[in-house]
């Protein structure tokens, strides 16, 4: 049933693309590349570590250890593969990994040989990825298989009555470092111990984000004059309802927004709903970043270096799918804003507890919880240290996990 549900899934992927489906026309164009890419990629005589990732989010936590693989062990060739398109997208020239392509479907044709080409000395899956049928090629092979910063609730299939096919992939691996201690005791009523509680490699990824943060001297340029700075991080139009108001009537804060998606429509939307001076990143001169109220971030690649200059952050998707990356902000210590679609983000719920995370349900709530902090600089400065402090006490699983591997 597994394998005919993959079958399914092929079929209606084809089906998309026929239609003019863009993101299933990119993904069949890089299915199509796969077994090239390792016949001329694979080294003879070269042992490789696979790193598997669904998306960006997870290839944000697959690097902290592909990296300290690459430098402290630089005899192992790295091969990444990603299930998303626009994760494969956003990390087809990451130049710590020898090998970048899309994972196969996962059917039993394509895992066997796969895994076959590729014979990797050991293989690590990141948080939700448990591809039954790559998982059981690397058994029968005896590949060392990990998952690694994974986390899993009650609710999951692995725990149901009827979960006993499914729990056969977590049974494939040799070893599951999990984000938390609940999912070590979940995984023990199903009779798999062999699970350590090593945390999430992301907190090591933003800590080292931090480290090598990029000074942006336009930015510095448009904070001159000791304003306060809002930072609005992905932030979609449901997450502008909420917090524009708010600063179109109060104009003692610097307001700099970073769209979740960068296009002419978006940016358009943004600036026609912005009171007071708005300029755009890539068209402002130093001299119109100063007289400006907003700056409007429209291009890729500077949100995390631009949380830095922030003294308090927002971020978006809390009102749709779900939160984006937190830890990015709350790494530089400073209070983080974020909306109500946020139970399954762990980070979400403790840096809550700990009083660096605000979970707002609207633009009223919002308003007030703004002017709280405005109006009591302790209670701003405590919340920043809340979050900073939350961050660092929480790094280091990527040294937890490295020292119980054989490498």
């Amino acid at each position: 049933m597994y394998t005919l549900g993959i079958y399914l899934y092929i079929f209606f992927v084809k089906l998309a693309a026929l239609f003019g489906h863009k993101k299933a026309k990119r993904m069949l164009a890089g299915h199509k590349e796969i077994y090239a890419k390792l016949r001329s990629g694979v080294r003879e005589g070269v042992d490789y570590v696979w790193f598997h990732v669904s998306s960006l989010g997870e290839f944000e936590q697959a690097r902290p250890l592909m990296e300290k693989i690459r430098a402290d062990y630089p005899k192992y060739g790295i091969v990444l593969t990603f299930f998303s398109p626009s994760g494969y997208d956003s990390a087809k020239n990451y130049q710590h990994a020898d090998i970048i392509c899309y994972l196969p479907f996962d059917t039993r044709l394509h895992a066997r040989r796969f895994v076959k080409m590729l014979s990797p000395k050991m293989a690590f899956f990141i948080k939700y990825e448990f591809w039954m049928n790559f998982l059981l090629a690397l058994k029968k092979r005896n590949i060392p298989v990990y998952s690694v910063s994974s986390i899993f609730r009650e609710k999951q299939v692995f725990f149901r009555s009827w979960g006993v096919f499914y729990r056969r992939a977590l049974r494939c691996f040799d070893h599951l470092f999990v984000q938390n201690e609940q999912s070590k005791q979940l995984l023990a009523t199903i009779g798999i111990k062999n699970v350590s509680v090593t945390g999430d490699t992301r907190f090591d990824r933003v800590a080292k984000i931090q480290d090598v943060a990029r000074q942006l001297p336009l930015v510095e340029a448009f904070i001159e004059g000791g304003k306060p700075v809002f930072v609005a991080g992905s932030s979609w139009g449901a997450d502008e309802d909420v917090y524009l108001p708010y600063f179109n009537t109060n104009g003692g804060w610097k307001l700099i927004i970073a769209s979740h998606e960068v296009n002419e429509g978006r940016i358009k939307d943004i600036t026609s709903r912005v009171k007071g001076v708005c300029v755009r990143y890539t068209q402002a001169t130093m001299d119109e970043v100063r007289a400006a109220d907003c700056l409007i971030v429209d291009c890729f690649g500077l949100l995390s270096s631009i949380y830095r200059y922030g003294n308090v952050a927002y971020v978006g998707g809390g009102f749709g799918v779900g939160i984006h990356n937190i830890l990015e902000a709350a790494v530089y210590g400073m209070p983080v804003f974020f909306g109500p679609n946020n139970a399954k983000f762990q980070e979400a719920q403790q840096l809550k507890e700990c009083g660096g995370g605000i979970e707002i349900q609207g633009a009223e709530a919002f308003a007030e919880r703004m002017l709280q902090l405005s109006s009591n600089p302790q209670s701003l400065k405590m919340a920043g240290e809340a979050s900073g402090n939350y961050v660092s006490t929480n790094s280091g699983a990527t040294q937890k996990i490295l020292s119980m591997l054989k490498l």
